[in-house]
């Protein structure tokens, strides 16, 4: 009885899995066993950071949202509420760009949100 070796298949399987290794340190990259469970790791903390950075982002425009209301004699609260009074339908990243490139728009804006 011949073994079998398995060939075009399974190489296939472990060069697609230390393709995605490389770069790795030491035995990480060439490895296969090391490199499977160092990918899977790494694909783990891939799916945790894509959903802190939507956090992050979120933060981030909410402080330039912030700084930007101060400096137009309100907050960021009664900003936010004023503007959903008023059926102002601009999302926080956009609010935010508005905040950085183009400040008497933003003040125009927040008139509005402040307005009653």
């Amino acid at each position: 009885m011949a073994r079998v070796k398995r060939g075009f298949k399974a190489r296939r399987r472990r060069n697609r899995v230390l393709n995605q290794t490389e770069g790795y340190f030491l035995g990480r990259k060439n490895r296969f066993r090391q490199a499977v469970e160092v990918l899977r790791h790494a694909w783990e903390y891939a799916y945790i950071s894509r959903k802190l950075k939507k956090r992050d982002f979120r933060r981030l425009w909410i402080t330039r949202i912030n700084a930007a209301a101060r400096i137009n004699g309100t907050s960021y609260s009664r900003l936010v509420s004023g503007l959903k009074k008023a059926a102002i339908g601009l999302d926080r990243k956009v609010l935010s760009e508005i905040a950085i490139h183009d400040a008497p728009s933003f003040a125009a804006v927040a008139r509005l949100a402040t307005a009653k």
